[in-house]
């Protein structure tokens, strides 16, 4: 039986961690890498393929998925994804790489993904629609969680993705489970890609969409000075809140350093991500983050 091993890319943090990890703990196993490219991927996530293809020795494939968004946009009748409709994990992440695999299924073999689904996450993983792929959780295996990811990535010399310095997650620079701090910011490092999807999403809502890519509030709203400073504002007071409960936490814990910096408590806690995206949202891809 022909056996192929895969494993998918996101640009995100803790997919590129599993491939270094795949890559120290088994040399000699030839895994495919991939990385499905939507087209609407942020720049930064370009950069990082890049650097991580060239530290694992071996070349990372881009999946196609054939047809762009505004294709998918008009096929569903130009409603926008959402929570409850996710067309675009579907038709743009997951079919391509069913389309791939299937060759090998439909000729009796067997395909294994390793997916990067950390220790210390209660969630399930890549749950697709062919048969014959067997979903493997290295990290859970091997009790790898958050931290132990970063350290992969330090100790690599990849790094993390440049993009974790203003948002918590890879993926499509639309991507509607962004929280409303993320879409300032992407206005700010971004300006063409909010533009972008801000013109998406008229176009949806001029042909009816139910959906903004922000609950309740459009791109077009959410531009104006006097609201940008209210969503920092109000970002700058959950964060703070977030801080003191977390520092309440580690007192509880007699070695807790009362001079612990802002940053270590960041990294110890991921206060930022908690306030941005859920790193649940994203369980039904194969690539994970």
């Amino acid at each position: 039986m022909v056996e192929r091993y895969v494993l998918g890319l996101s640009g995100g943090r803790d997919s590129a961690a599993l491939a270094v990890f795949m890559r120290d703990r088994y040399p000699d196993l030839p895994i495919e890498y991939f990385f499905t490219d939507t087209g609407s991927e942020l720049p930064e996530v370009y950069t990082y393929l890049d650097r991580l293809e060239a530290l694992l020795g071996r070349p990372i494939l881009r999946l196609d998925p054939g047809r762009d968004f505004l294709f998918w946009l008009r096929e569903y009748n130009h409603f926008l994804p959402s929570v409850q409709q996710r067309w675009c994990t579907r038709q743009m992440k997951l079919r391509p790489f069913e389309r791939w695999v299937r060759p090998t299924i439909d000729a009796g073999g067997r395909v294994i993904a390793f997916v990067a689904i950390r220790a210390d996450e209660d969630r399930a993983g890549y749950k697709g629609e062919t048969s014959g792929v067997e979903v493997r959780l290295p990290f859970r295996d091997h009790g790898i969680d958050k931290a132990g990811v970063i350290r992969l990535l330090k100790d690599s010399g990849v790094g993390m993705p440049a993009y974790y310095r203003w948002r918590s997650r890879s993926g499509c620079t639309f991507c509607f489970f962004q929280q409303k701090i993320e879409w300032v910011r992407l206005l700010r490092e971004h300006p063409e890609k909010y533009e972008e999807a801000r013109l998406l999403e008229k176009t949806a809502i001029d042909h009816g969409s139910p959906y903004t890519w922000s609950d309740d509030e459009s791109l077009e709203a959410m531009a104006d000075p006097d609201r940008i400073a209210e969503i920092e504002a109000e970002y700058e007071k959950r964060l703070e809140r977030l801080k003191v409960a977390a520092r309440a936490k580690l007192r509880r814990n007699p070695y807790f350093d009362e001079n612990i910096s802002d940053g270590e408590l960041d990294d110890l806690f991921d206060i930022d991500a908690v306030y941005g995206l859920s790193e649940v949202s994203s369980s039904c891809v194969v690539c994970h983050k």
